[in-house]
């Protein structure tokens, strides 16, 4: 709940309640009827701790619930008759703290200790006992304190459920406005990369086609038109990447490879073994295996051609993707985000992935799920 900008500290407001109360029962006991002697002097100290433990109730309410029970069944039997507020207000903060069974049955079994303890350690009638433990702690007083406990903890619950609500309101919010934020940039910067990717493009298949010298700032201009085409769409796909979006799985493969062949990459796909049905969890990171695996060879291998392998086989599901890039086998390339989310994606299938140069030069990425009883 909103404190405030100036709220008191809760253990300020706890030691103010309890010197509050022990004052209220050191000023209320003498006044009515009380023991003299020795007995007074137990008395009195047993009203202070009775007040003195309320300073306690939001670390151990159980534990200050039955020090004020016992400090008023002390303070009765020496001969006090003095209203147990301290327990009162302990059955309030046990209350609020969801002790509801607790508190209600150590209420009664308090109440029936009262009564015998008046009738155990006082002199006359029955009725005049009876009357003296029900001074000690009225009922109606007990059913205020604990409706009181528990109206502040449904109301507290309650503060914070909306709490918890308005913060899943931000995050779709966000989620959102992130959507809308992709779309803008699909419809503001999607056509203009596109028009300098394909006038570039146009421009070194004029200059070649004449036998002329292509400027080296045109190749670049085309080079970034490409990899600006490849990171937007990278972005894009992330941020559209919410539920909404049916997951793509093997089904999508013979796609993503289309795209790619754009991309001045020659790319294929081929099929082994007999097609089956794969868990979706199976198919959605063979499909994220195949994209990380063609992105990397785009962006970095600077390849002309990569090959990607389906094979279905019985209990799994093999992957392979290689290309003609310009990896070696020594040093050993450096595994990026890209190859350790691949990595975190089998080993939580229960699968192998092996990535690796090729001796002539390029890359594999090798993958193998199982197929039964992955979920």
């Amino acid at each position: 709940m909103d404190k405030g900008r100036f709220a008191v500290p809760a253990g300020i407001i706890d030691w103010s309640i309890a010197a509050g109360v022990t004052a209220l029962l050191l000023s209320s006991g003498p006044a009515g009827p009380h023991p003299a002697g020795d007995r007074e002097l137990l008395g009195t100290v047993l009203l202070a701790a009775g007040g003195l433990a309320l300073a306690a109730r939001r670390r151990a309410p159980l534990l200050v619930l039955a020090v004020t029970g016992l400090c008023a069944a002390g303070y009765q039997a020496t001969g006090f008759e003095v209203l147990a507020v301290s327990y009162l207000v302990a059955v309030y903060g046990a209350v609020r703290a969801g002790h509801r069974a607790v508190t209600l049955a150590a209420s009664v079994g308090l109440l029936a200790v009262l009564q015998l303890t008046a009738l155990v350690f006082e002199d006359g009638p029955a009725r005049e006992l009876v009357t003296q433990a029900r001074n000690t702690l009225e009922i109606a007083w007990l059913i205020a304190a604990f409706a009181a406990g528990e109206a502040v903890r449904q109301a507290e619950r309650r503060a914070d459920e909306a709490e918890r609500t308005r913060e899943e309101t931000a995050r779709r919010r966000a989620d959102e406005e992130r959507l809308r934020i992709a779309r803008e940039l699909h419809d503001s910067l999607t056509h203009q990369i596109s028009v300098i990717k394909v006038q570039s493009e146009v421009a070194v298949h004029v200059a070649r086609r004449r036998g002329e010298q292509v400027p080296e700032a045109l190749l670049a201009i085309q080079e970034a038109g490409r990899e600006a085409s490849r990171e937007l769409r990278a972005t894009l796909e992330a941020l559209r990447d919410d539920d909404t979006t049916p997951p793509h799985g093997l089904d999508h493969i013979p796609d993503l490879v289309k795209r790619f062949r754009t991309t001045a990459l020659e790319t294929t796909l081929a099929i082994e073994g007999r097609p089956h049905a794969v868990p979706a969890a199976v198919s959605r990171t063979a499909y994220r295996i195949v994209q990380e695996s063609l992105t990397n060879v785009a962006r970095h291998a600077a390849a002309t051609t990569a090959s990607v392998l389906i094979d279905y086989r019985p209990g799994a599901l093999a992957i392979r993707v290689d290309d003609d890039g310009k990896a070696t086998p020594s040093p050993a390339p450096t595994s990026g985000l890209g190859l350790l989310g691949m990595h975190e994606r089998v080993t939580a299938l229960g699968g192998r992935l092996r990535t690796e140069p090729h001796s002539a030069g390029g890359f594999t990425v090798q993958a193998e799920l199982p197929t039964n009883g992955t979920s």
